[in-house]
């Protein structure tokens, strides 16, 4: 291994396209001297490997490269974003093939909301997506106990004051569940805890029930819950022309593939 040949890729890349960790992360793992090429530690940020040739791992353990996975999950009400839960509690990987458990889920949801998850291995992409600079549509349908009047509404479009700092939905909507169970849609373009829970309690209107139909291109569906699919070509074409209008060019490194991914 030659830290300057100009062939190959740089671990960070070759780790993030494993799956092992986003660029970013393998980043601090060098630092923090866990990373080795050919059984040596990677004292410099820029090394390069020749994958099938070099030997890359991380914390003893070879990094082999793995297909590009992405799955949209319908998170049911009750089940953890969580690798595991030590209240033997439900999580998403319990809904999951077993070849799932490497992947990481992109955006939590909260217990108590179902909806829309996305799941892959892609550590470039997923973060571009979740990151606040992006703007990355989520769109929530939630259930509240009384119809939304005007008032309300423009309050809601004109943003409100939060312990965390001040929001404003993108978008915001009314709708019917059905006979006397109102509802209403919200398009957030952050990822912050909590948030349409929070916006919702501030102005009132505490959801009953809440779930996440989109984030960006992928949607949900007629998904039931507890159910996943495949992401669809076109999503993930979508996807990555967003982050690429969108996020800095520091924070879209790698996002132009080529084939589906396989599931």
């Amino acid at each position: 291994m030659n830290p300057e040949a100009p062939s190959g890729m740089r671990v960070q890349k070759y780790m993030s396209q494993a799956g092992a960790a986003s660029r970013r992360e393998a980043e601090v793992m060098i630092r923090e001297g866990r990373v080795t090429i050919n059984g040596e530690p990677v004292s410099v940020m820029g090394a390069r490997v020749i994958p099938g040739s070099d030997v890359v791992s991380l914390d003893g353990r070879i990094v082999e490269p793995a297909p590009r996975r992405w799955i949209v999950l319908h998170k049911p009400v009750g089940a953890l974003c969580t690798r595991s839960d030590p209240h033997g509690g439900r999580t998403v990987y319990d809904l999951l093939p077993s070849w799932a458990g490497g992947l990481r889920y992109v955006g939590r949801l909260d217990r108590d909301t179902s909806g829309l998850l996305l799941m892959t291995n892609e550590g470039d992409l997923a973060a571009a997506l979740a990151h606040p600079s992006g703007r990355i549509e989520r769109e929530y349908r939630a259930r509240i106990a009384a119809r939304v009047n005007s008032r309300t509404l423009k309050q809601l479009k004109r943003g409100v004051e939060l312990e965390d700092g001040f929001a404003r939905p993108a978008r915001v909507r009314r709708f019917e569940w059905g006979e006397d169970e109102p509802g209403i849609r919200i398009v957030l373009t952050e990822g912050r805890k909590r948030e349409v829970r929070r916006l919702l309690r501030a102005v009132g209107h505490p959801p009953r029930s809440l779930t996440r139909t989109r984030f960006g291109p992928f949607r949900l569906g007629g998904l039931k819950p507890g159910a996943w699919r495949p992401a669809l070509s076109a999503e993930l074409a979508e996807a990555r022309a967003l982050v690429a209008r969108r996020v800095p060019k520091g924070r879209r490194r790698g996002l132009r593939r080529k084939g589906d991914p396989r599931v």
